[in-house]
């Protein structure tokens, strides 16, 4: 960044020496104008309406008008003013930061501490930290005196211009002096609405989408020539403008209602589509071979011992009614079978525990 301003803060009789830089940039595609029958480029020329030359930029000064007669100032003169000359951004109150409108606000600006020690910088800023609040401050820059605030952004002062007081307009229009009859049904929709798109401000969430069509549309133009096909460049013809006229305030509540609850169903279904992908690509057992190997062999053992057990009791169960140790052994080969059935991956162990256990 370069440098467009270079001061100092007055802070009481502390002086902070700073330089200044522009805190934004335009992202805008630039474009010149053309004569479409040729290509021609336009320009501008400053031409006298006495004499009809073009003249040079350091023949031309300033003047003012008034009643029909003109004052010409020159360059000097207009320098000559105290103001423009200073270069001071003097502090001239401490108010809190809720007392100022948007509205006024104007172009912001860096300040960069401008002294081998940043000492009386970091004092001024943590001045503004301890007490919460902003500095009201006046300044000159590039003809015109202008009013501020000094606020903190990150470890930076940071210098916002303000609009003065009579710079802002009042707004009177003659609609809102009626008297408009709003239902709590409406309020209602209307805050469920609010609800529906609430979130927390995130600026990179939006993009400039005119800038990124009007890229589109140069690199398309430079590569098909005057054969460009808008339609299929952006795939859709260009979007009529509505009358902003809402006939049905309530159906218009409703359909803005479903249709946001619409698109957060249809993004819960996306998100569930991929996880049901993701989950067929992915195998059910996650284990290696040799840790499968070991899941067997502990099945087969736990099987075989249950198994096992199963045949006692069924053995003690058949002494119990007088049954004969030939019922008995037969018990215990069924119970071994059905237990072998139920587990077909460790039928030999479970079969010879059970014969064991018979």
């Amino acid at each position: 960044m370069r440098a467009i301003w270079k001061g100092a803060i007055a802070f009481g009789l502390v002086n902070v020496p700073v330089k200044v830089y522009s805190a934004t940039e335009d992202h805008d595609i630039s474009l010149h104008q053309v004569h479409n029958a040729d290509g021609g480029r336009i320009r501008y020329q400053r031409r006298c309406e006495a004499c009809s030359e073009i003249i040079d930029y350091e023949d031309i000064d300033k003047a003012y008008e008034e009643d029909g007669r003109t004052v010409i100032l020159s360059r000097e003169e207009l320098k000559s003013i105290p103001a423009e000359n200073s270069h001071e951004i003097e502090v001239v109150q401490f108010v809190p930061a809720e007392q100022l409108d948007p509205m006024t606000f104007e172009k912001s600006y860096y300040l960069e501490p401008d002294a081998k020690s940043p000492k009386a910088y970091v004092l001024l800023r943590r001045a503004l930290e301890d007490t919460d609040r902003v500095a009201i401050v006046q300044f000159a820059l590039r003809e015109k005196t202008r009013l501020g605030a000094l606020r903190i952004r990150g470890d930076v002062l940071v210098l916002q211009g303000l609009l003065w007081a009579d710079e802002v307009r009042e707004a009177s229009f003659p609609a809102l002096e009626t008297s408009v009859r709003i239902s709590a049904q409406e309020r209602e929709m209307s805050a469920a609405l609010v609800d529906s798109m609430a979130a927390d401000f995130d600026p990179e969430q939006f993009t400039d989408d005119y800038q990124i069509q009007l890229r589109q549309l140069i690199d398309a133009k430079l590569e098909q020539g005057e054969s460009l096909d808008t339609e299929e460049t952006f795939g859709a013809p260009a979007a009529e403008a509505g009358t902003g006229e809402v006939i049905d305030l309530m159906d218009a509540l409703k359909r803005s209602i479903e249709r946001k609850r619409g698109a957060a169903a249809g993004g819960g279904a996306a998100a569930g589509s991929k996880a049901k992908a993701a989950s067929a690509k992915t195998p059910r057992s996650a284990a290696p071979p040799a840790a499968q190997k070991t899941t067997a062999r502990s099945t087969a053992k736990t099987t075989a011992k249950t198994a096992g057990k199963s045949t006692e009791k069924a053995a003690a169960g058949g002494a119990g009614t007088g049954s004969t140790p030939a019922a008995k052994a037969a018990g215990a080969k069924s119970t071994a079978k059905a237990a072998a059935a139920k587990t077909p991956a460790t039928k030999a162990p479970a079969a010879k525990t059970a014969r064991k256990g018979a």
